[in-house]
């Protein structure tokens, strides 16, 4: 590893340790090392093996924020930890003015462990963080990019994914409570440029929006149905309940269904099928 920087040791070093039942991989017999393969880590995270190589390799030393915050996760990093590995990075820490996107492990082993519910977690912006192979299985992989492109409140009032079903519903309270959580962060969080411009480009990207946030109508998430026409296995009716992570400011989105309907046997079926065969289901709201 010639050449190899303090954050590439760091990160060959973190790999090394996180073993693959932690990280919610099946562990595939015979390694050389306990921990995580490049190959793992690059799919945990989101990114290329090739960019893994050169991180740990010292060939690439600036990674972004965004890639940062998602190796954090897929490390299953310590509050103290990620910090150390933003300002191994040359970054600032997130810091208090700013929207953090830290998943704290017990929340990744939730999304490790209940393989057979749908899940998905959101910072206070909404902007989709992570999510179980299920929930992919179901609405399909989410837009590569970490912009607007994956944010909540963005498909509710402006644009859903291409070929994607709405991961949030259109219906008029949900989106009230969605425009009271912006509100709420921005009070929150107001040096954060990113939540600052997204709440600028929804305001005029949509009249809904606009009216609704220059109402200061407040609202609350309250549980709903949804029904999602999958190519591959059919209609499923889910409940749909939004959870809190307590000290923190996550939002956890969580699809259930009663067990032994139809909807369970078609959502187990779906555990199998995957994203593989997926096309393109149609959600009604």
């Amino acid at each position: 590893m010639t050449g190899t920087t303090d954050l590439g040791r760091a990160l060959h070093a973190w790999r090394d340790r996180t073993r693959p039942a932690e990280a919610g991989l099946p562990d595939s017999g015979h390694r050389r090392a306990p921990g995580l393969r490049r190959e793992e880590l690059a799919l945990l995270a989101g990114l290329s093996v090739d960019y893994i190589v050169r991180l740990e390799q010292g060939r690439s030393t600036h990674p972004s924020p965004q890639v940062l915050s998602a190796l954090a996760r897929a490390l299953r990093l310590s509050a103290a930890e990620r910090e150390h590995l933003f300002v191994l990075a040359g970054h600032a820490a997130p810091g208090p003015g700013q929207v953090p996107g830290h998943v704290p492990a017990g929340v990744q082993r939730l999304l490790d462990r209940l393989t057979g519910t749908p899940l998905s977690v959101y910072d206070a912006a909404w902007n989709l963080i992570t999510w179980n192979p299920l929930w992919a299985a179901l609405f399909g992989n989410p837009p590569a990019s970490r912009g607007f492109a994956r944010n909540a409140v963005w498909w509710a009032f402006v644009e859903p994914p291409t070929g994607y079903p709405q991961a949030v519903s259109r219906e008029t309270r949900h989106r009230a409570a969605f425009v009271s959580d912006l509100r709420a962060a921005s009070a929150r969080y107001p040096k954060d440029t990113g939540l600052a411009a997204l709440i600028a480009e929804l305001h005029t990207r949509s009249g809904d929006f606009a009216a609704l946030w220059d109402s200061v109508m407040m609202a609350v998430h309250v549980p709903q149905t949804k029904t999602v026409r999958h190519a591959s296995v059919g209609e499923l009716t889910l409940d749909c309940d939004i959870l809190a992570a307590l000290g923190t400011d996550l939002r956890i989105m969580a699809f259930t269904v009663a067990e032994g309907s139809e909807t369970a046997e078609r959502l187990r079926l779906l555990e199998v099928v995957g994203v593989q065969t997926l096309t393109g289901p149609e959600t009604d709201t």
